[in-house]
This record gives structure tokens, C-alpha cells and sequence, in this order.
């Protein structure tokens, strides 16, 4: 691979770990729809699985970097200043394997760490209490006790199984026919300080698609949110038009086009086994409304 120019600014630039919430609060919230997964990882429940590398250029933030604890891959979130970034990923974060989320203009510093596996755009859409429109459906709240049926209809299209806390700490609406489960969508994080809310896992089981449940349910979760949130926000493929155009109907609108890949450190052996994790770990952080 060819070495990718990072754009070099005349004062030097430091990178170093933190945990300063304030600080990580402030530079996030300058972009506050496209950093809203950040955002709500400040949160107590989340903050302790979070791992933050800071750049810094005269005493001034100008990147950050985020890296989520669990299973490698990782979520790994950057954003600010390309230098930065390139200063972060260089000197701070360094997962072998990772799920990055990046703007394009920041993919370059991403590039000169890592081999990018190649994958469509993803689009980040939001809505507010002025936007939004509701799709009245037969929805029901889910309970944790549903958290078994929720996974199994997970499974049709998720390789991950869900806890009974993530259902009964979020928010999660389904549809039944027949007494059987075949809609869901929920919450991947909120935060009630910054009064933001990510829906996600939306699935509809595949004899059943077409019908408008992923929409209802969407709705369902969306409506509750914001009853204490003041904006909403969503990421779907690019080249997913059902979708795209399903969540325009409930008012959602497109906020930004950015990366969302599967990542492997240059030099490590995780650049070589990319094509397994791919088929294992496509499903996260994606939505798929059919």
C-alpha cells in the first residue's frame, strides 16, 4: 500500500489518553449529530467500557478518538482534524481490528494505520419533535422476560445475542402476528444529560417484510424517545433505499454520509483474515429495513 499524506499544520501536535468528560463533552458536542453514539458513551452505564485519546495543538482540541471494550473488532469512533486523528490512531489507539466510524475527510489518517475493507457509505439521519412523523401501528413495549424471542428473530439477521438489560434499559418495541414476534427496533444508546437518543436493531422477519412493521416499530421507539429527547438519530446504508426512504416518511432527515469499516492494523495478522470477520460482524451499528 502506498503511504497516505496527512496533512501537516504548523504546530505540534499532542496525543495522549483521558478521561475528562467535560473536555471530551465540549469538543463532541461541536458536532453534535454525527458524535451522538460519543456522546451517549459519556454516559455512566457506558463510559467505564470506553477508552479516549485526545489531540491536542497549543493547548487546543482538534481530534479525538474512541475505542468501545468488548470482542475484537471494537467500535472505534474519530473525528476533528486529520492530523489529529493520524496523532491519536499513531500514539493512543491501537486496536488491531476495529469497526471504525469516520467522516471521509478523516479517512486518510485512518489509511495510513490501518487496511480499510471496502463497504457502502453510511448515512446518519436525525429527527426532532418538530420533524417527526408517527406511523400509528398495533406496537407493545418489549419487556426483558421477551428478550429470548427478541434474539431469535436477531438471529435471522444478527450474530449477536442481545441481554435481558439492554432491553429493559432501553427501549424496545415489537409486532406480533399470530402471537409470534416477526418486528423489532430499539435503542443502541441514549443519553438523558445531552437529551439524545440512537435507534437501532431494527429487523423484520424476512416473510414479512413489505408490510410497514420496521417502519411502526421505528415509529414506536422514536415517539418514546423523544418525549425526552431532543434529537433522535439513526444510521441506515447508503444503498438501502427502502430504508432510506421509510425513515424520510416518519421525518427522519440526512445529516451526514460517512465510513463505517471493518479496519485492520498494518503489519498485524488481523490484516489477513479480514473476508471471516466481515461475514461474522457486518451487522453492527447497521440498520436493515426491509
Amino acid at each position: 500500500m502506498a503511504a497516505v499524506a496527512i496533512p501537516r499544520r504548523e504546530r505540534a501536535i499532542e496525543a495522549r489518553t483521558t478521561t475528562d468528560r467535560p473536555l471530551l463533552r465540549d469538543f463532541l458536542e461541536r458536532d453534535r449529530l454525527f458524535s451522538a453514539y460519543a456522546i451517549c458513551d459519556l454516559e455512566d452505564r457506558e463510559f467505564a467500557r470506553t477508552r479516549w485519546g485526545v489531540a491536542f495543538a497549543g493547548g487546543e482540541v482538534v481530534a479525538i478518538g474512541m475505542e468501545y471494550s468488548g470482542l475484537t473488532p471494537q467500535p472505534l469512533f474519530v473525528a476533528g482534524r486529520t492530523d489529529g486523528v493520524d496523532a491519536v490512531l499513531r500514539d493512543v489507539l491501537r486496536p488491531r481490528a476495529a469497526y471504525v466510524a469516520a467522516r471521509v475527510e478523516s479517512l486518510p489518517a485512518v489509511e495510513a494505520h490501518y487496511r480499510v475493507d471496502p463497504g457502502p457509505q453510511m448515512v446518519r439521519m436525525w429527527v426532532d419533535r418538530t420533524t417527526f412523523q408517527p406511523f400509528p401501528a398495533d406496537v407493545s413495549r418489549l419487556q426483558a422476560a421477551e428478550s429470548g424471542e427478541l434474539n431469535r428473530l436477531y438471529q435471522l439477521g444478527f450474530a449477536s445475542w442481545l441481554p435481558s438489560s439492554a432491553v429493559s434499559e432501553g427501549v424496545y418495541y415489537g409486532i406480533r402476528v399470530d402471537g409470534r414476534l416477526i418486528a423489532a427496533a430499539g435503542t443502541h444508546v441514549v443519553s438523558p444529560r445531552a437529551r439524545l437518543g440512537v435507534v437501532g436493531n431494527v429487523l423484520t422477519h424476512v416473510d414479512y417484510r413489505g408490510r410497514g412493521y420496521a417502519t411502526a416499530v421505528t415509529s414506536a421507539v422514536t415517539a418514546e424517545l423523544l418525549q425526552t429527547c431532543d434529537q433522535v438519530v439513526l444510521n441506515v446504508r447508503a444503498d438501502n433505499p427502502p430504508a432510506l426512504q421509510a425513515y424520510r416518511r416518519l421525518g427522519f432527515a440526512e445529516f451526514v454520509r460517512f465510513e463505517e469499516r471493518l479496519v485492520h492494523r498494518l503489519g498485524t495478522p488481523w490484516s489477513q483474515i479480514a473476508a471471516p470477520l466481515r461475514r461474522l460482524l457486518t451487522f453492527r451499528k447497521e440498520n436493515r429495513l426491509r
